[in-house]
């Protein structure tokens, strides 16, 4: 039966540990090493929606394919082929409705699993109430190629006071596409609040939501250790209590066109924190992250980042409250970094630690503000400013557009440092000796307008 447009509440008195696990719930979960077995030959009662659910799938021995990415099938009969179809759009690909039931969700994970794989088009106007974890999740782990097609205001949640567990896991060999879904309510002791991505795993969400998740570790949205595309989604409100609040990366993280917004962190990256992994960002926003230390919008530590067509904005931490980049390479094309503060230290904006190397190009980075020096940029190591405008930055020390600090190395090409302020010295820039500052004027840099001064100890450099 497809009950929708409400919420399934636990059962009364029911329990939410394993030992105490509803018959329903044992039963699901002994489907997973029932491959092709009816629902009804489990030897205990299914729910209606459970059993519907191995109908649609024994009735059919055929393997059905998971969806593209980019597919949006959100459900519904699969039109008929006829001569009258010939010129129009083909009908969406076949998928397995999934009744406004916990269990039947489950039901489906894990029977798809033993099948191969499955397209499962969820029920629109439905909150998929979890109660109990099975492992460490409230769903199966995913170990094979599954899409969960949502629709209108579907949700996936834990329910209220009862224990903790995540969402999803996706395993070795998993590869999970969300569509149209939101997922929420998830609380782990470890990483991924909301989804875990093991090594050998994939996940991919379009036009999805992944908020109000936490992790006592690292990951409060999303912890990646494998492959994690997301397009057109927002990670928002989610914490966690040591690195990226909104999504921790060691593998490969991809996000385009979409949001990265108000996360926590009590570490390093508010917004996203990629740890010795391969992080690409474009046409996306990071905004109004925070972290309790440094990097409130992103940091990218060890490993390779490329961050283009960008907005990192309103983010805040002690230090660093844009973005920091440590031990690796990070390329900055098109990206503004803006309305920034380090409330405490050093680096409003952007902030380069010592071994790195980072390139900014194409980009704006403008009224960030830190208490201590570098209220745009700070910089430690290896830093390229190519047709960059350094704009309105404040620092409560030396440095109001950039410090580059004694092991720097500085290379400007035609980018403008202007209308900066330090409350010491420094106003445009500030060069700790001996630290080295190319500003290569015959490319078209400038450095004016700044307060109280233009620069110290930078060649080449008036006032």
């Amino acid at each position: 039966m497809n009950q929708q447009d409400h919420t399934h509440e636990p059962e009364p008195g029911r329990p939410g540990g394993h030992e105490t696990r509803s018959p329903r719930r044992w039963w699901a979960i002994g489907l997973a090493g029932a491959t092709g077995l009816a629902l009804t030959t489990v030897g205990v009662a299914a729910t209606p929606a459970a059993e519907a659910i191995g109908r649609a799938l024994t009735t059919d021995n055929r393997t059905v394919k998971p969806q593209p990415p980019n597919s949006d099938n959100r459900g519904g009969e699969q039109g008929q082929h006829d001569d009258r179809s010939k010129g129009k759009k083909e009908s969406k690909p076949p998928g397995t409705p999934v009744p406004c039931d916990a269990d039947a969700l489950i039901a489906a994970i894990t029977l798809a699993n033993a099948r191969g794989g499955a397209t499962l088009n969820l029920a629109s106007k439905c909150t998929y109430l979890l109660t109990a974890p099975i492992d460490d999740a409230g769903l199966p782990d995913i170990t094979t190629p599954i899409t969960l097609n949502g629709g209108k205001h579907t949700t996936i949640t834990r329910a209220a006071a009862v224990e903790q567990f995540r969402i999803l896991t996706v395993n070795t060999g998993g590869d999970l596409t969300l569509n149209h879904l939101t997922i929420t309510g998830g609380q782990t002791d470890s990483d991924g609040g909301g989804i875990l991505v093991n090594t050998g795993g994939a996940l991919t969400t379009n036009h999805s939501t992944i908020t109000r998740n936490i992790a006592a570790t690292a990951g409060g949205g999303v912890a990646n250790n494998g492959t994690t595309t997301v397009t057109h989604s927002t990670v928002s409100r989610n914490t966690a209590s040591t690195t990226g609040g909104g999504s921790w990366n060691t593998g490969l993280l991809t996000v385009t066109k979409s949001d990265i917004t108000a996360n926590l962190s009590g570490a390093s990256g508010g917004g996203i924190q990629s740890t010795n992994g391969t992080l690409l960002v474009d046409h996306s926003r990071i905004t109004a992250n925070q972290s309790q230390t440094g990097a409130g919008g992103l940091e990218s530590f060890g490993g390779t980042g490329t961050v283009t067509n960008t907005k990192i904005t309103n983010n805040t931490a002690t230090a660093a409250g844009g973005i920091t980049t440590s031990d690796g390479q990070l390329t900055l094309r098109k990206v503004l970094i803006a309305n920034n503060t380090a409330t405490t230290g050093l680096a409003g904006g952007m902030n380069v630690n010592p071994n790195t190397t980072a390139v900014v190009e194409d980009s704006t980075i403008k009224n960030n503000t830190a208490a201590a020096n570098g209220g745009g940029i700070f910089n430690f190591d290896s830093l390229v400013l190519r047709n960059t405008k350094v704009v309105g930055n404040q620092s409560g020390n030396q440095g109001g557009g950039i410090y580059n600090s004694f092991t720097g190395s500085l290379s400007l090409f035609n980018t403008q440092v202007v209308k900066n302020i330090a409350v010491t010295e420094g106003g445009g820039i500030f060069n700790a000796v001996p630290g080295v500052v190319n500003l290569n004027l015959a490319t078209g840099t400038v450095v004016i307008r700044n307060r109280p001064d233009n620069c110290v100890n930078v060649p080449e450099c008036v006032g």
